[in-house]
């Protein structure tokens, strides 16, 4: 065996492409390929993502000892007669020979490559990152093979599958249909659905349930007289519209009560079987912790009743809990085959696990517009003073620190921020600003030591996976959903992250140790990942203050025909081209 171990994780070819790399035990980076790509959950071989996880290593392709997989080609997913990627078949099985073909042609790894499956890739990306000696494993999504929920009991020697549920029975496709059923995207904006839930009440729950069938135990019956899952253009049938009384949303089409009760029905439907089922499985393992993953895992109002309602007093949810995640899962699961006898130790301690970029890079860039700027130097502490003065002030801060986040969250590297007190900054950074939605909510981050005065939240929850209660008689109403509650990340004062120090740093300026937090994009595109995107998305938004790391850009400095020539140059291209603003000048 060489002086040390290193193995590279890969998921691909569905959505939300990503590679992991762990050298001698530890999780050294984890990317997904649409941060590099600047298309939102691009399915490709990540290329781009395999370079810069080797890069940040100091390592080149032939460091490595093996390629992990995070699928068992040999099956692949289930078929569809389409082959539209916003559907749920949208490819067919790859075969191991061609995908053996594929990463070695893309990737130029000559090695060797080891395949899992879906679900036990899902299983692993949750078990071993959780720190936990044994746990009962939940894994649920909407297909991978041809499985869409799995049980499992996880123990420090493996991970054991109890039962499984299989297509085209899956929660995750029953959620998805209703996505497109609302007039969403598939595979993309379930977190939609799930934030108009809020709106309304669950008055079609009956009607609903007519849809699926389920016990006590861990099996569950769709009927599929109501879905259509080879339709590229919808995965619902004429039957669910005659059921439902109503012809599903067109995209363009405003949204009404009825479909905010349409969204209420499947998202109380979601979380009534997930805590049956877990209930369920907490009598199988007899254990009191709990790891959840695969695309449902990501339903954070789910997850906070999960917390909340079930024997399980620990919950793990692991940030990339999708398909990116399914890398890291494969990587640790060749990494415990192939050297047994090198320790494992993966607890997530944070999701900074991205690329991370130098002052120099950054001076380089501003030099190359006529932006001004102003530069802190060493002085990181007189940079948050100035930036939580803004935020008090009521500026939206366009926010760039350290490593870039994994997963779909962003935890303070890549993030909009602003005042909760304020009462119409969510509207304004939904119209203005994201270019969102208005009915889509805006997530606190707290400092934990505070964090039960302001939020029934009394456990930490640092990857704001997870909803909660704002207590009553806080005022906080720009991270509070119309149902009072909110989706917290807990923040370590102890931290020496710079996000941590300007939360510190604003609760000294105000008394308030919280910040609204949002992801640092604009609505359909991936979060920013280098010094370029994040100057670019800036110019595009309304945002008023950029740092980038100990650098500060005021919108009100920037030449106003810069700021036109980029929004104009956008305006001409389709999604996931981008060009950054040196470019422009």
């Amino acid at each position: 065996m060489k002086g040390h171990t290193t193995i590279v994780g890969v998921s691909a070819h569905f959505h939300d492409a990503a590679c992991s790399l762990i050298r001698d035990g530890k999780l050294l980076a984890a990317i997904e390929e649409e941060r590099l790509t600047r298309i939102k959950h691009d399915p490709a071989t990540p290329i781009n993502a395999f370079k810069a996880c080797l890069s940040h290593a100091g390592l080149d392709v032939t460091d490595i000892d093996c390629l992990a997989f995070y699928e068992n080609t040999e099956f692949g997913r289930e078929p569809s007669k389409t082959a539209n990627a916003t559907s749920f078949g949208s490819q067919p099985a790859t075969g191991a020979t061609r995908l053996v073909k594929t990463l070695r042609n893309r990737l130029g790894y000559e090695g060797e490559i080891r395949t899992f499956t879906h679900h036990l890739s899902h299983a692993a990306s949750a078990f071993y990152p959780s720190g936990f000696n044994d746990a009962a494993v939940l894994t649920v999504d909407g297909v991978g093979e041809r499985t869409t929920t799995a049980y499992w009991r996880a123990e420090s020697k493996g991970l054991e599958l109890l039962e499984e549920v299989q297509y085209p029975h899956s929660l995750g496709l029953l959620y998805s249909t209703f996505t497109a059923y609302l007039g969403f995207k598939v595979n993309d904006d379930e977190y939609k659905v799930m934030g108009l839930a809020s709106y309304g009440k669950p008055t079609l729950l009956g009607k609903l349930r007519q849809l699926i069938s389920y016990d006590d135990e861990a099996d569950f019956t769709l009927d599929m007289r109501y879905f259509d899952y080879e339709r590229h253009d919808r995965m619902y049938s004429t039957a669910l519209e005659t059921l439902l009384g109503h012809r599903a949303r067109r995209a363009a089409e405003p949204l009404e009560d009825f479909h905010a009760e349409v969204a209420s029905s499947v998202q109380v439907l979601l979380e009534e079987i997930l805590l049956q089922k877990l209930h369920y499985l907490h009598k199988r393992v007899n254990c009191d912790r709990l790891c959840l993953a695969g695309g449902v895992a990501l339903n954070c109002v789910a997850n906070g009743r999960i917390h909340r309602e079930t024997p399980f007093t620990q919950l793990f949810v692991q940030p990339a809990a999708s398909d990116a995640g399914g890398s890291l899962g494969a990587a640790a699961l060749a990494h415990k085959e192939i050297f047994p006898d090198v320790p494992l130790d993966l607890k997530l301690r944070d999701a900074f696990l991205g690329p991370s970029f130098k002052a120099e890079t950054i001076r380089n860039l501003l030099r190359s517009t006529p932006i001004p700027y102003r530069e802190f130097a060493d002085n990181q502490d007189a940079l948050l003073e100035q930036t939580a003065r803004y935020l008090a002030g009521g500026s939206v801060v366009s926010w760039f620190q350290g490593r870039m986040e994994f997963g779909p969250r962003a935890l303070g590297g890549r993030s909009i921020l602003a005042d909760p007190r304020a009462s119409n900054v969510a509207d304004r950074i939904n119209a203005v600003v994201k270019q969102r939605e208005k009915f889509r909510p805006f997530a606190p981050a707290v400092l934990y030591d505070r964090a039960n005065s302001f939020f029934a939240l009394p456990y930490e929850s640092p990857f704001m996976l997870e909803t909660c209660a704002v207590l009553p008689g806080v005022n906080l109403p720009a991270i509070t959903h119309i149902d009072g509650s909110a989706r917290v990340q807990t923040v370590d004062p102890t931290s020496d992250h710079p996000f941590a120090r300007l939360l510190a740093a604003f609760a000294r300026l105000t008394g308030c140790p919280v910040l609204l937090n949002t992801s640092f994009n604009l609505n359909d595109e991936p979060i920013v990942c280098t010094p370029a995107d994040a100057l670019t998305c800036f110019l595009r938004s309304e945002s008023d203050v950029l740092v980038l790391e100990n650098f500060m850009v005021k919108r009100t400095e920037v030449p106003p025909r810069l700021i036109e020539a980029v929004r104009r140059s956008y305006l001409s291209k389709p999604p996931g081209v981008s060009e950054h603003v040196y470019t422009l000048v």
